[in-house]
């Protein structure tokens, strides 16, 4: 099947296509530098080696060999590479994406953990020399997987004793349950998966004198620069992170990485840049990826189709080392509303490296399973999938009582069947098949992500030559973030978007808030458009203190330009400071500091969302049963809609990483020796073009004014909430067969 990818971004809400994106040149040109493109003059290359246990510890390490081959400058172990500090755990007050740094002890945490790097002048120097290193160790007993005999869940709310980590609750969902008069008690499965962004992690260290400058992608700059200071020993104001451009990042970039300090320091002690690029396979065993879960839902109801009560449990992979958090009930908790919840997560600790943030981390495997389940209790009444959610829609947060900012699922549903056509849709499963025989089915589900902002700082200038330099604190990860700033900043200003330059992604512009959670937008725009109209309102200031006029009695003085240039300044510049509701001055302490900072969705007036619809329909063939996904509607609210262009590659992407979640993607386990099986592209599958059909988007495109003055929320998430569950819904219309895991095998449709 061709790519046949559409939009549709003409009815009345929805703004035009918008400004091409501002970097589109560079990239299609090849002009956009990463940091493994970079080639400084006296470079030095670095290799990482695995170790080939998971659990246990060096007994001996030979570099011998590795350091007789030609070009080899050192081999740096546990043993000769110093003290160094730890950088800590993002979500336990500190910088890394795991609290475990390699090359500290003798310790062996995982399997593919780093245990010495290689440097030398070549880079297939450095990776002959590492597979020369001879280690040898102590191997002890390790826990691979959820289901494992040594496997103990910890409950998360008494292990990480915090609000946000606490079972929710609302109601008595037990006793309601008892009385319901029809209920649903599902239990799914979903996989470890891995990012695999097309740019893999790479780091390029450099000093000049007592000064670092470290080029990584990373959605954190801030928190790099922080975490390495800390580590090295050095005041942060000695270190400069560059990351102006990211090849994917998705969650895997959004900390300090293991082994970015280890380049560092084998720069400083051989007095020359070094760059370091993983192989994909070490980025499979040295980054994290999204966490393999097991999740049970029961939904009561009554005949008259109301949902009463709803119970959902998690089951999460951890590391040994480190608790990572499940957030899953906190969107699960909001889909609907109903008088009785219970959310309880448990985390499983495993011999992995820490899981971490992966696209829609956890609400993509809670939606799965809730939507599901709801799409079963739906069929157990003898609702329309439609209608059964819009007859349980809600306009008060079910947790805490108070309002949505805004709220627009109904018109999500209502306008993604119309476009989907799912009038026509025949109720019974089975009961739709194409000429060719293939099985139809049409399938619908929810997804919704919090509304987050994080506090920024923004500069905007304006030079005599008309050219506008705007810094702030965000990350450029390929979803639009450059095209967004420079239409905000250029309609402020009334300047040609080619005349505004972006800086985001360096330290020495602004501080840089890790970029992730889907507040990217709603956290850097609205201070770019308040410094943009402050610069404005200054100019025209002193425009009418110059010449007695305003700006609109003075044609002359009618642009930012003119009026920059009647005052004979060289520029002109402002700045402003934005955090989110609620959120106290002493905020950007933490953003100026390289720690989270982020709010949402609860707030104290309100609580905040972005929504979105999926309409999918699958064609199973009726031998092979391999399922084709031919057609997607999906109709999504993010308040404004800032940049049309990029945001349909938002969700078109989300759509298509959904697809993959639901019929490719899965990491798999070894078992018998830990670590991953699968850690190559060839192997963990993804979607290629001709598994995608037509992508239809849409949006509600009604500003959110109650949660920051531009209405915007996030998107980049949201977009892939959802797509799994329409997908399985849609296959249970086709086949009448409810699946419970991620992903969809062959052979779980044989025989339906």
């Amino acid at each position: 099947m061709a790519t046949r990818t559409t939009t549709r971004t003409t009815t009345r809400s929805t703004p035009r296509a918008g400004a091409e994106r501002v970097d589109a040149r560079e990239k299609v040109r090849g002009a956009t530098r990463y940091a493994a493109d970079d080639a400084r003059p006296r470079m030095l290359h670095a290799a990482l080696v695995p170790s080939r246990i998971a659990r246990g510890s060096i007994t001996r390490i030979d570099s011998t060999a590795a350091l007789r081959l030609r070009g080899v400058r050192a081999v740096l172990t546990h043993e000769n590479i110093g003290a160094f500090d730890t950088g800590g755990f993002l979500m336990g007050g500190g910088f890394g994406f795991q609290s475990f740094y390699p090359l500290r002890s003798a310790q062996i945490a995982y399997r593919g953990q780093s245990v010495a790097m290689v440097v030398a002048d070549t880079l297939e120097a450095a990776r002959e020399a590492a597979s020369l290193v001879a280690v040898t160790y102590n191997a002890i007993p390790f826990v691979a997987t959820l289901d494992a005999p040594d496997a103990e869940p910890l409950l998360q709310s008494a292990a990480l004793p915090q609000p946000m980590f606490a079972d929710r609750r609302v109601g008595d969902p037990e006793t309601a349950l008892k009385t319901a008069e029809v209920t649903v008690d599902m239990r799914f499965e979903l996989p470890a998966q891995h990012q695999n962004p097309m740019e893999i992690i790479a780091t390029v260290a450099e000093w000049q004198g007592d000064m670092l400058t470290v080029r990584e992608p990373t959605q954190n700059a801030e928190g790099v620069r922080h975490g390495l200071a800390k580590q090295l020993g050095i005041a942060p104001a000695k270190v400069r992170v560059l990351s102006p451009t990211l090849g994917g990042g998705f969650g895997q970039k959004n900390s300090l990485q293991s082994h970015t300090a280890l380049v560092a320091l084998a720069s400083r002690s051989l007095g020359q840049p070094v760059k370091l690029v993983m192989s994909r396979a070490q980025l499979f065993h040295n980054a994290s990826f999204r966490p393999a879960s097991r999740h049970r839902v029961r939904l009561g109801a009554g005949r008259d189709g109301k949902l009463l009560a709803a119970v959902h449990e998690i089951d999460q992979q951890t590391s040994r080392h480190d608790l990572f958090p499940s957030l899953g009930t906190e969107v699960t908790s909001r889909l609907y509303g109903m008088g009785h919840f219970l959310g309880r997560e448990r985390l499983v600790r495993t011999d992995v490296q820490t899981p971490g943030y992966m696209r829609a981390p956890f609400e993509h495997p809670a939606a799965f399973a809730f939507e599901s389940a709801i799409d079963q209790m739906a069929h157990e009444l003898g609702r329309d999938p439609v209608a059964f959610r819009l007859a349980n829609d809600t306009m008060a947060d079910p947790l805490t009582g108070k309002p949505f900012s805004s709220r627009h699922v109904a018109e999500c549903l209502v306008r993604g069947s119309e476009l989907f056509g799912w009038a026509r849709r025949s109720a019974a499963p089975r009961s739709m098949k194409a000429s060719d025989g293939s099985l139809v089915g049409w399938g619908v589900a929810l997804g919704i992500y919090k509304a987050a902002m994080a506090p920024a700082i923004a500069t905007v200038r304006l030079n005599a030559d008309g050219t506008v330099r705007v810094a702030v604190g965000g990350h450029e990860m390929g979803q639009g973030m450059r095209t967004a700033i420079a239409v905000t900043a250029a309609r402020a200003l009334g300047a040609p978007v080619a005349a505004i330059e972006v800086l985001v992604g360096d330290t020495d512009a602004a501080p840089q808030h890790v970029t992730a959670g889907s507040w990217g937008t709603a956290t850097v725009l609205p201070p770019v458009l308040e410094a943009a109209q402050r610069l404005m309102d200054d100019l025209q200031r002193n425009a009418a203190a110059t010449t007695g006029a305003t700006a609109t009695e003075n044609g002359d003085t009618s642009t930012a330009l003119s009026m920059l240039r009647a005052s004979g300044r060289p520029f002109a510049q402002a700045e402003s400071r934005k955090r989110a509701p609620g959120q106290p001055e002493q905020v950007f302490g933490r953003l100026t500091g390289g720690l989270p900072a982020a709010a949402g969705p609860e707030y104290p007036d309100f609580v905040s969302f972005s929504t979105i619809a999926h309409f999918v329909e699958v064609r199973i063939e009726p031998t092979t049963r391999r399922i084709r996904v031919p057609r997607v509607v999906s109709v999504a609210d993010c308040g404004a809609v800032a940049s049309p262009r990029t945001a349909r590659s938002q969700v078109e992407g989300g759509v298509v990483w959904g697809i993959g979640a639901a019929l490719r993607e899965v990491s798999e386990v070894d078992a018998r020796y830990g670590g991953f099986l699968n850690a190559d592209l060839a192997e963990y599958v993804v979607p290629v073009a001709a598994d995608i059909g037509r992508i239809e988007v849409d949006f509600v495109g009604k500003p959110d004014t109650r949660f920051n003055a531009l209405g915007v929320k996030g998107l980049g998430e949201v977009a892939m909430v959802g797509v799994a569950p329409a997908i399985v819904n849609a296959v249970f219309h086709a086949t009448g067969k409810r699946l419970h895991r991620l992903p969809v095998l062959l052979e779980d449709l044989l025989g339906a």
